[in-house]
């Protein structure tokens, strides 16, 4: 059976734009029901979609993070050739990463990094969560243990080069998010891995940002924009960013 592949979306509110990101092996699906839930208190929302994600473990593995870097940066791109001059970033997982170096290397009125890994993963825990991903997408398909453990074994063999491409690209962001100045709020599950909670506070102390808080949700684990606690997520990231500093006179200049 052939799965449809989530897509990027685009929710257009008032002049408060916001650039939503997902995680490694993820999708638009992570940050979809927040888009929603802001959209709905005026803010305009896009979510783009990492080159290889939201499809088979094989192509999450034929790109990297340059690639899902450039993805990110089209999105920003994007909002600003719609005609937003004001905008924002949140994002999950390998999102909050990127949403840190979106936050170190462009102009952002916020910052939202959610249960991001600043600490580094290891290439073998990046697999295991991808040789994961992929078991579950196969059964999807339809496919039976047999077919499912071959094509498990060839995804074994496959080379590993996106693999440390994200280490790397995790690795320069954690030198760069000492150049974030603008406002950030940091979300973190307490059920989550110890590396994203060793992450967070090291997140939350680095940033030079005058205005920074951290979260912790204490029934929450990874995902937190999709877990029990994720209303709770949703209100704590649309306090933060009606709390910004949102000019009432932009106008949006439609492309």
């Amino acid at each position: 059976m052939k799965l449809l592949a989530p897509q990027p979306f685009t929710l257009k509110g008032d002049h408060r734009a916001v650039l939503l990101l997902h995680g490694f092996t993820g999708s638009t699906k992570d940050v979809k029901k927040l888009g929603q839930f802001l959209n709905k208190q005026g803010y305009t929302c896009h979510a783009p979609m990492y080159r290889g994600h939201g499809v088979s473990a094989e192509e999450i593995l034929k790109y990297g993070a340059k690639y899902w870097w450039e993805d990110v940066t089209r999105g920003y791109h994007h909002l600003k050739e719609l005609g937003y001059q004001e905008i924002a970033v949140a994002g999950i997982s390998l999102g909050g990463v990127f949403t840190l170096k979106v936050g170190a290397e462009f102009p952002v009125k916020g910052v939202v990094s959610m249960c991001a890994p600043i600490k580094r993963k290891s290439k073998e825990g990046l697999f295991e969560r991808l040789y994961n991903y992929a078991q579950v997408y196969k059964k999807l398909e339809g496919k039976d243990e047999n077919q499912i453990q071959i094509e498990l074994d060839a995804l074994k063999a496959m080379p590993r080069q996106a693999l440390d491409e994200v280490q790397k690209m995790i690795q320069h962001t954690s030198d760069e998010i000492e150049e974030i100045h603008s406002p950030t709020l940091v979300l973190q599950g307490k059920l989550d891995d110890s590396l994203y909670q060793e992450s967070a506070p090291y997140i939350y102390e680095t940033v030079e940002a005058d205005e920074k808080e951290i979260i912790w949700y204490q029934n929450s684990g990874h995902i937190i924009t999709l877990g029990k606690e994720r209303e709770k997520v949703f209100e704590d990231t649309l306090h933060f960013l009606d709390e910004l500093d949102w000019s009432t006179e932009a106008q949006i200049l439609h492309a």
